[in-house]
């Protein structure tokens, strides 16, 4: 029986992934322990509720093919031209084409495309690896670029798993009744470490080949076991996924296309549970440096805040959804109507503005990767724990109360009633009854259904809820700056000089060296 150390082995061998369908093949015959509604799950492709999230992220590859100057980089590692999401971004240009491509695929899919989270990882600890190894003369970020180079050469997807279960909040990971609310090291040998605990809420686990598993938050002296980053297969020996629940997920379970909404795409949330699974050193960047784990955080959160301007492209199918139904149900040139789909419209361009203002934005790390701006990604992602709810309300409003209580598709396709359903669920008579159903249960999949995880939900929680946000867009407010801006203006001596100074060169770093070093 092979070893997870021979399958590893085995799997940087492989025939690069470059389109949807190879992507969807190679996930075949993994073995995967999946639990999903009580039972066991064989093959999670075939899975009528896993399969639309596969095909989400199949999406990433086939983008890649279609319009390679949008997601895909040449990779500074291998030479070659690599999909985005596993690029290390090297310019502030690259961080802006991550937005644009994100942008895109919210577009293509309405969901949950499931890589912004390794992307933003692997970008993250290029740095994180790089300044440990600095102030402690590891070999961290060596197996780090060589497992980048692996994973761009192959062309896998990456999952990043940093969220624990927690536990007691109150409590610090070594003072929890049970170890296990965070994930920690419980075993070193010559060959690597084991680990045990769980992550909560794991965007496209299933879907991803590797996971890097990650600190959640800021960790103490007595918190070495938990200070743990490392790189496994998600088919390693050990794993057990257990899937999460969705509204009106089993409506792809029922036959036909309409009621899901979205039959083709949707996301993927589950909880990963490791019971002593093992991680060679080579696949491991962080054992013991508790002091860093804030730093990765920070850094991560600073990456995927930004990233959320993937729900300006979901947006842009629901405002479309929105504008649809006014159309088909006669009232598209009304004033008050045209006001809302502006007002959306609004909503969703400062969610875009916000972020790819950010990468634009961005700094040089020591590592020689890229960050984008982190007090405009906080305000990005506190946006987005707001506006996705408005631009969802505005969207049922012009729905009207038939997203929620329209019949079925067996209703329509019933060979007694059908044709009443027909007759009585018409708008304008040249729009089919069936097509006016049809947009409607995409604005109810995509505000109350199952991708409303994506676009609402997970707005408000992803990357940190929105007091997150507000605690770091505090701590980087400048406000010495700032009232001597407003002494100098009104004729008052300066206070406090020194203060005034460092943030000064604070946010002349900030603001205007990128600019620079962008032009030149």
């Amino acid at each position: 029986m092979a070893t997870v150390k021979d399958k590893i082995a085995g799997r940087d061998k492989e025939a690069p992934i470059r389109t949807g369908a190879d992507y969807i093949e190679s996930l075949r015959g993994r073995d995967l322990k999946v639990f999903l509604l009580g039972e066991r799950v064989d093959e999670p492709v075939d899975h009528p509720i896993i399969r639309p999230s596969i095909n989400a992220v199949a999406e990433t590859y086939d983008l890649a093919v279609s319009n390679p100057e949008l997601a895909t980089a040449v990779s500074s590692y291998t030479g070659e031209r690599i999909n985005r999401f596993l690029h290390i971004a090297q310019s502030p240009e690259d961080l802006v084409m991550q937005n644009k491509m994100q942008r895109r695929l919210g577009q293509l899919t309405g969901t949950c495309f499931q890589r912004c989270v390794g992307m933003d990882a692997l970008n993250s600890l290029h740095s994180v690896t790089f300044e440990i190894d600095e102030a402690h003369g590891t070999a961290y970020h060596e197996r780090f670029v060589e497992f980048v180079r692996m994973a761009q050469s192959n062309g896998y997807v990456i999952g990043g798993a940093m969220t624990d279960v927690k536990g007691d909040r109150s409590k610090a990971p070594h003072e929890q009744d049970d170890p296990d609310m965070f994930v920690r090291v419980t075993k070193r040998t010559d060959d690597g470490v084991y680990i045990r605990g769980a992550k909560a809420h794991q965007t496209g686990c299933i879907n991803s080949h590797w996971l890097i598993v990650m600190p959640t938050l800021r960790l103490g002296p007595d918190d070495g076991d938990f200070a743990v980053i490392g790189a496994l297969p998600v088919d390693a020996e050990g794993i057990t996924y257990i899937y999460g629940r969705q509204s009106c997920d089993t409506r792809a379970m029922e036959g036909g296309d309409i009621d899901a909404g979205n039959a083709a795409y949707s996301g993927q949330e589950a909880m990963v549970v490791f019971d002593d699974v093992f991680i060679p050193w080579e696949r491991i960047f962080m054992d013991g440096e508790h002091e860093f784990a804030a730093m990765l955080v920070e850094r991560f959160t600073c990456y995927h805040r930004r990233s959320y301007v993937c729900k300006s492209g979901v947006g842009d199918a629901l405002i479309g959804a929105a504008a649809t139904v006014a159309d088909y149900n006669g009232v598209e040139k009304a004033s008050h109507i045209r006001d809302k789909l502006i007002e959306m419209t609004h909503l969703n361009e400062t969610i875009y503005s916000t972020g790819i203002a950010s990468s634009y934005q961005a700094s040089k790390m020591k590592s020689g990767v890229y960050m984008n701006d982190d007090m405009i990604a906080n305000v990005c992602k506190h946006h987005v724990t707001k506006m996705p709810y408005e631009i969802g309300r505005l969207a049922q409003d012009l729905a009207g109360g038939i997203m929620v209580t329209a019949p079925s598709q067996k209703e329509l396709d019933h060979p007694e009633i059908g044709d009443i359903v027909r007759k009585y669920l018409k708008g304008r008579k040249e729009i089919a009854a069936e097509d006016r159903l049809r947009i409607v249960r995409l604005i109810e999949n995509m505000t109350m259904g199952r991708n409303a995880v994506g676009y609402l939900t997970e707005s408000m929680h992803g990357a940190g809820s929105p007091q997150a946000q507000r605690i770091q867009i505090g701590r980087q407010m400048q406000l010495e700056f700032k009232k001597q801006l407003a002494k100098t203006l009104a004729g008052i001596s300066p206070e406090s000089a020194e203060q005034v100074s460092d943030e000064l060169a604070e946010y002349m770093e900030k603001v205007f060296a990128p600019v620079n070093r962008s032009s030149s």
